[in-house]
């Protein structure tokens, strides 16, 4: 959560949706930390399952979001006078 509001406090959606590409790697970087926890048995399968759909749907949201700004900075360029 902390990459979100960091690269929403920065002055273009294109650099926010670097940090939004950030947060979705950390999503998958607790996914592969709670495989080896629950390999290791730090964790149970329930938490392995409902941490790993609590990533899941952080990822979603953030592809969500990268795809809407992507769209706006499209619609932006083709509005742009010639």
């Amino acid at each position: 959560m902390g990459n979100i509001a960091e690269g929403f406090s920065r002055r273009s959606n294109r650099e926010f949706m670097q940090y939004l590409f950030i947060s979705k790697s950390s999503a998958a970087e607790v996914q592969s930390h709670i495989y080896v926890a629950l390999d290791q048995e730090y964790i149970s399968q329930e938490d392995f399952e409902q941490i790993y759909a609590q990533a899941e749907v952080v990822s979603k949201l953030d592809s969500g979001l990268i795809k809407y700004l992507v769209s706006q900075e499209q619609l932006k360029r083709s509005h742009k006078p010639k």
